[in-house]
C-alpha cells in the first residue's frame, strides 16, 4: 500500500474544506487549534496502471499549515510532519511520499535525528520525498513545452531559481547532461553551494535574480518567493517559458503578460481516472487525472514493489535515478502536464 502525506495551502483554505474532509468541527477554528490537531487519514485511493495493475493507497492530512512557519511555530510544524509519518507507518503503509512543505521541513530541520515518535520508531525506508520524479517531470516539461513555443534549447538560456535545492540541482544536472541547452544561469541564496554546483557542472553563470530573469528564455522556479519580491513581466523575454515548480503554485496569477507562458511545474497527468477526492480539494484542474509528481512517485514505487526511500537527502538525485523513475512513469501511464 502507498501513502501520501500532504497539507492545505493556508488557514483559510483549511477552514473552507474542513467540512468536505469530514471534520466540520475544524471549520471555524484558528491557527492555534490547527497546531494541536492530529494527523488524519482523509482519503482512500485506488490507482490503475495502463498495464492493468491496481494498487490501493491512503492520503494522510498532516494538519500542517504554512502559517506555522510564518508565525515561528516551528516546533508545531516539525511535530506535524513527524506525527503524520508515524500515523502512516502505524497504518501499515509500505511507501509514503512527503508532499509540499513536508519534505522541506524534514530536511531543513534535520528530522532524521528524531526517529522516535511516542511508541513508533520511524523506518525511513518507508518514506520518499518524491523529488526525483518531480525533477524528471519538470525537465520533460522544459523539453516538450519549449518545442511548442518555438524555443530552440540549443540557442536558449535557462535560469534555475533555487538551483542548489534538491529539485533545482537535479533539474540543472539533467539539463546539462541530457539536453543541448546553450546557457545555464544558477540562482540561489547560498553562494557557497552555488559555486560548488558550478564547479561540478563545469559551467553555468551565477547571477542575481534581477540580473538573470531578463536574459532567460526559460525560467525554472523551484524556490520560495522571497517576501517583497515581484517579477516585472515586461522585462522578460518574449516568448518566455516560466515553469512554476513551487507550492502553492501562484505565479500564473501574478504574471500575466503576452508572450510569457506560465506552466504549473511538477504536475503529471494519468491516463486513467484515479478514484480519490483529495485533488479536487487542492483545486487541481482535472482532479481525476492530474496530481503532483511527488505523490505519483510513491504510486510508482508501489506498482514496482520498490519499497525504499528512493528520493532522500539533499542533493542526492542523479540523472540515472531520474531516468529510472521516468521509465516507471511512462510504463504505468503518467505523462507531464504540458498545458
Amino acid at each position: 500500500m502507498f501513502g501520501l502525506i500532504g497539507h492545505l495551502t493556508s488557514l483559510e483554505h483549511a477552514q473552507s474544506v474542513a467540512q468536505e474532509l469530514g471534520y466540520p468541527e475544524y471549520a471555524d477554528q484558528g491557527l492555534d487549534f490547527w497546531c494541536s490537531a492530529p494527523p488524519q487519514i482523509v482519503d482512500h485511493i485506488t490507482v490503475t496502471s495502463i498495464t492493468g495493475q491496481k494498487i490501493e493507497g491512503k492520503y494522510v492530512e498532516s494538519c500542517f499549515l504554512p502559517e506555522m512557519l510564518a508565525t515561528r511555530r516551528i516546533k508545531a510544524a516539525t511535530r506535524k510532519i513527524l506525527n503524520a509519518m508515524a500515523h502512516a507507518q502505524k497504518h501499515g503503509i509500505d511507501i509514503t511520499a512527503l508532499g509540499g512543505f513536508s519534505s522541506i521541513i524534514f530536511e531543513n530541520f534535520n528530522l532524521e535525528n528524531f526517529k522516535q515518535v511516542r511508541n513508533v520508531t520511524l523506518e525511513f525506508e518507508r518514506f520518499t520525498t518524491g523529488n526525483t520524479h518531480t525533477a524528471y517531470i519538470i525537465c520533460k516539461q522544459v523539453e516538450e513545452v519549449s518545442k511548442k513555443l518555438g524555443i530552440d534549447l540549443s540557442q536558449s538560456t535557462v535560469a534555475i531559481c533555487g538551483a542548489t535545492g534538491d529539485i533545482g540541482s537535479a533539474v540543472t544536472r539533467w539539463l546539462d547532461k541530457k539536453t543541448d541547452v546553450k546557457e545555464l544561469i544558477l540562482i540561489a541564496r547560498n553562494q557557497e553551494r552555488l559555486k560548488e554546483l558550478q564547479a561540478e557542472l563545469g559551467r553555468g553563470k551565477i547571477l542575481t535574480l534581477e540580473e538573470a530573469l531578463p536574459q532567460a528564455d526559460i525560467i525554472v522556479w523551484v524556490a520560495s518567493m522571497p517576501k517583497g519580491v515581484e517579477i516585472d513581466a515586461t522585462k522578460l523575454k518574449q516568448p518566455c517559458l516560466l515553469i512554476d515548480g513551487g507550492y502553492p503554485k501562484n505565479l500564473g496569477t501574478k504574471i500575466q503578460h503576452p508572450g510569457v507562458y506560465v506552466l504549473n511545474g511538477g504536475i503529471v497527468e494519468h491516463s486513467l481516472d484515479i478514484d480519490w477526492k483529495i485533488m479536487k480539494i487542492v483545486n487541481m484542474d482535472v482532479p481525476a487525472r492530474q496530481l503532483f509528481a511527488c505523490f505519483a512517485e510513491s504510486m510508482l514505487l508501489e506498482f514496482e514493489k520498490l519499497h525504499t526511500n528512493f528520493s532522500w537527502g539533499r542533493n542526492q538525485i542523479t540523472v540515472d535515478k531520474m531516468e529510472l523513475i521516468g521509465k516507471m512513469s511512462i510504463k504505468h501511464g503518467f505523462r507531464p502536464l504540458l498545458g
